[in-house]
């Protein structure tokens, strides 16, 4: 007998891990299954947990996801077995890193494992997507949960594009006035300090001031990319770490215009994980904590998990996501309309698409000021640098006409 560690949720909603000896991951999953656990997942004990998994995985790409799902729901409509399903889908699969993940899912499927788990165990998946499709194995409705989750998918999708988008134009404003600096600082700047220099003329102050902060930065700027580089890679590890991360949220929270956008903009993330989760059929528990690990950000997943915690202890979502204290208040009582007439997937549905159309408006509306802003800025620098390069000739032209 082998050990295995299990995942699973009492009737109670309290979730344990533990470690229980049997012959397969199959047999230990039923046996809790009987006593009427609600099993997350079993795997072999020593294997990476599934959070290390996805520390260490490559991320599957949004958009060649959802043409993966919308292949898998037409091969279940159309009545293939699941794994004659994969099997097919996993030839046809271009991406050889996502075609050995199919593989790998079908194998496990044809063993005796469930989907669900098959999935989980890759640890490249959404997490929520391999609980989405264990509420079609509870239900027995796999399909509709599958169409569910696709429309999910589909939503997210056309909202990251919708915002991608909007960021292009300012995107490549940056990265213009990147290049024009770069241009003048190592090129321009030094070919006519080299040219006064032959002329032996006095150069104004702010000439001189142009000439010699760009020289230095000219000698500075291999250094100067090199500790940028160290510096983004080092914060995106911080960033990574429990406190990292709940520091960078903060910030981001914090910023002038774009910390509101970016908290309306996880807002409607949630409720629309949270409204997928439950419409599948999925206990509020088990959605809260499924959602909360789906989220990138550190508060917003602290919050979720108090929400939980005040949800198992009989109170009711609206109050405890309340207390977070940065739930905007529409979204809260939204929320606590639809506990009350019994509609709460429905209304958290109708919380992420009011907050995504918010955000994309107010992503057009700061887009549509930051524009002239890079524009005047790139103007005033360039013309501070033509100026004074250019100062001394006519000076020297002047005098010349004396």
């Amino acid at each position: 007998m082998a050990e295995f560690v299990i995942k699973m949720a009492d009737e109670r909603g309290r979730v344990v891990e533990q470690t229980e000896s049997g012959h397969t991951a199959t047999e230990i999953r039923d046996r809790f299954v009987q006593q009427g656990f609600l099993v997350y997942w079993v795997k072999p004990r020593g294997l990476l947990s599934t959070r290390e998994l996805r520390l260490v995985a490559p991320k599957i790409k949004l958009d060649q996801f959802v043409v993966f799902n919308q292949q898998f729901v037409t091969l279940v409509h159309a009545g293939l077995p699941i794994v004659q399903a994969l099997d097919l889908l996993s030839k046809r699969q271009r991406n050889e890193y996502f075609k050995s993940l199919l593989e790998n899912v079908r194998d496990r499927v044809k063993g005796g494992e469930l989907l669900s788990a098959a999935f989980e165990a890759q640890g490249a998946f959404p997490k929520i997507y391999s609980t989405t499709i264990l509420a079609g194995e509870k239900s027995g409705n796999l399909e509709e949960v599958l169409t569910r989750y696709l429309s999910f998918q589909r939503l997210t999708l056309t909202f990251r594009k919708k915002l991608l988008a909007s960021l292009i134009y300012p995107a490549v404003l940056v990265v213009g006035v990147i290049a024009l600096m770069t241009m003048l600082v190592t090129y321009v700047v030094p070919q006519f300090a080299s040219l006064y220099k032959d002329l032996n003329e006095p150069l104004p102050q702010i000439t001189q001031f142009t000439i010699a902060m760009s020289l230095k930065a000219k000698t500075y700027l291999p250094l100067i990319i090199v500790l940028v580089i160290v510096a983004v890679i080092g914060l995106r590890r911080w960033a990574k770490t429990p406190k990292g991360g709940e520091t960078v949220d903060r910030f981001k929270l914090g910023m002038p215009v774009f910390g509101s956008i970016w908290l309306r903009y996880q807002v409607a993330m949630f409720t629309r994980m949270l409204s997928t989760l439950l419409s599948g059929g999925l206990p509020l528990m088990q959605a809260l904590e499924t959602a909360g690990q789906s989220m990138q950000s550190r508060l917003m997943n602290l919050g979720i998990e108090h929400a939980k915690q005040g949800v198992r202890e009989g109170r009711s979502l609206h109050e405890t996501l309340e207390e977070t204290k940065f739930i905007p208040d529409l979204a809260i009582e939204m929320v606590e309309v639809g506990e009350s007439t019994g509609a709460l997937p429905a209304m958290l549905t109708s919380v992420s698409e009011f907050y995504e159309e918010d955000v994309q408006n107010a992503m057009s509306a700061a887009m549509a000021l930051i524009e002239p802003v890079i524009l005047i800025f790139m103007g005033v620098v360039v013309g501070f640098i033509l100026i004074s390069l250019y100062l001394p000739i006519f000076s020297i032209g002047a005098n010349g006409m004396h």
